[in-house]
């Protein structure tokens, strides 16, 4: 006999669809209503597939009755019947990431899962920042794991596999305390995926992408929805048999509701066939996982507790939740983030920048206009600035922009008590000193630490930028001098202008990413011996990072 709910789990359902939709303003998300359902109530995880259709039918009549009747509707009916689910629990305001919820004394187990078909990117880092605080601060696991399981659009990228866990452990301060890569594991998914098809909430799916697109709009199911769970069984043979079926013939379907709101959650694909070689494995799978799939099964192996997203994976959050229910497994607590856009960034893709630099556009990943961690650490940005730059823009759901100034403000903070200051002199025109003035002498390194002192001699003059010649000035730290090089005070007389100056000193260049383009400034740089990735601060010009052939531009 079929599985049906008493009265209390109906009253449970309606109860909890009505409180998700007050608390999305009428939008309730029926994934959220199962999550907790199925985290609360183990006894009623062997029903998931029933339960699922239920919770589906009852968000809709939430949402509809607060379109139609308004919010303060919804609300009456909760204080009439269920006024325990309007209690709400009182924020304490903390700085910092806002609290994880429902831990109730478990250690949180996170994940940052990116595809190694690239390096890393400044848009990574969000992800490990966060993921990667709340297990330092909570004493919880960090995994980082490779979703590599796309070999047609995605390629991965055999050095990623190498440079990502250093970039990980460099922006988090730790090593990640789990690495997991999904190409190395296909017998889980494969052996999941029987599951389903013996569970019958799987099949395997023949139509064209065409056909099942028919089906999906008109809310009808497709033929083999219907196929026996021996033809299933038999199809997933075919798939995985290199003398049967090929790319684009069948798919492996999850089976949901073909009437639901949602149509990218009506029977999703949970796996396909793909002939192109892994870096990896070459050629031992011929069936792979798509990524919903794959990364369903991989959090509730892994433990994980709570996952950390964008908003734009709402939809992946309500497939995969389906399918925990299908298996009478608890989904993790999922947190969603808006878009950030950072202006100065403009629009770049790791599969983009990947085919740039082959193009040779770009030298390689550490190019300075590119958004990648290694092009930001090349720059001299800190991982310390990256951190406080995501912590304190934290998980708020709103889009927003905010100018590269903000991390660079940040990166001023980590860097300019340890960053002596050296003058750099561009379209230096020279500028010899007359009058009484000592010839030898020195000059701080920083003004506010004990760092060791730069020694000059001007015996052959100074050199002075372009700009600055022809008028009287006052030569930072040294002497105020007419608008021909006659020294008038060794003590500051007036207000004219302060400049810097280079005494001795040799050709340089100075270069500086701007957009697209790399601006090269020639220039003599005062002689110094600092070794190369010192950070240092220009004068007048902002902080650089010394290179092999001179020096980089860092920010103002």
């Amino acid at each position: 006999m079929e599985w049906q709910p008493d009265q209390a789990i109906t009253d449970l359902i309606r109860h909890l669809a009505l409180q998700n939709s007050l608390q999305y303003s009428g939008k309730g998300q029926a994934g959220s209503v199962i999550s907790r359902i199925m985290g609360s109530r183990a006894d009623l995880r062997p029903y998931g597939k029933h339960i699922a259709p239920l919770v589906a039918k009852a968000v809709a009549e939430a949402n509809s009755k607060a379109e139609t009747d308004g919010l303060d509707s919804i609300t009456a009916i909760l204080e009439a019947e269920a006024p325990e689910l309007l209690e709400r629990k009182i924020q304490k305001r903390r700085e910092g990431l806002p609290e994880l919820p429902n831990l109730d004394g478990r250690k949180p187990v996170l994940r940052f899962a990116p595809n190694p078909n690239g390096h890393l990117s400044f848009g990574h880092s969000r992800g490990l920042v966060i993921n990667g605080q709340y297990a330092k601060e909570l004493g919880g696991e960090l995994i980082l794991r490779f979703d590599d399981t796309d070999t047609t659009v995605k390629p991965p990228m055999m050095a990623a596999y190498d440079s990502i866990p250093k970039q990980q452990e460099w922006l988090c301060g730790f090593p990640a305390h789990r690495i997991v890569i999904a190409s190395e594991r296909m017998e889980f998914y494969h052996d999941h995926a029987r599951q389903m098809l013996e569970g019958g909430f799987g099949y395997v799916c023949t139509c064209s992408g065409d056909d099942f697109k028919e089906h999906r709009v008109a809310m009808t199911k497709c033929p083999c929805r219907d196929n026996e769970i021996s033809t299933n069984l038999e199809k997933w043979g075919l798939m995985n048999d290199p003398a049967a079926y090929q790319p684009g013939d069948a798919v492996l379907r999850v089976k949901t509701d073909m009437t639901l709101k949602n149509p990218a959650l009506r029977d999703w694909p949970a796996a396909r066939i793909q002939i192109n070689p892994h870096p990896r494995v070459g050629n031992k799978w011929r069936v792979w996982p798509l990524l919903d799939f794959q990364s369903a099964v991989e959090d509730h192996l892994q433990g994980v507790t709570h996952i950390i997203r964008g908003k734009d994976l709402m939809d992946s959050t309500r497939k995969q939740t389906l399918l925990y229910a299908h298996f009478g497994w608890t989904y993790p607590d999922t947190i969603y983030w808006g878009r950030v856009k950072v202006h100065e960034f403009g629009v770049f893709s790791t599969s983009q920048m990947r085919r740039d630099i082959d193009a040779g556009l770009f030298s390689d990943w550490d190019d300075p206009r590119l958004p990648t961690l290694a092009a930001l650490s090349r720059r001299g940005i800190k991982p310390d600035a990256l951190r406080a730059f995501w912590i304190e823009l934290g998980l708020t759901q709103k889009d927003i922009a905010v100018p590269l100034s903000t991390l660079y403000s940040h990166n001023t903070k980590a860097i300019d008590s340890t960053s002596p200051r050296l003058a750099f002199i561009r379209n230096p025109v020279p500028l010899v000193l007359t009058g009484n003035l000592p010839r030898k002498g020195s000059i701080t390194s920083h003004p506010d630490t004990d760092m060791p002192t730069r020694d000059y001699s001007i015996d052959e003059g100074v050199w002075i930028e372009k700009e600055d010649s022809g008028k009287s000035i006052r030569l930072k730290d040294l002497c105020d001098v007419d608008k021909d090089g006659n020294v008038e005070s060794i003590d500051r007389s007036d207000k004219r202008g302060i400049i810097h100056w280079v005494a001795g000193g040799k050709p340089s260049k100075l270069t500086i990413a701007a957009g697209q383009d790399l601006l090269v400034v020639e220039g003599i740089l005062e002689d110094n011996n600092h070794p190369i990735g010192t950070i240092v601060q220009l004068e007048r010009i902002g902080y650089g990072i010394v290179e092999e052939d001179g020096l980089l531009m860092v920010h103002d």
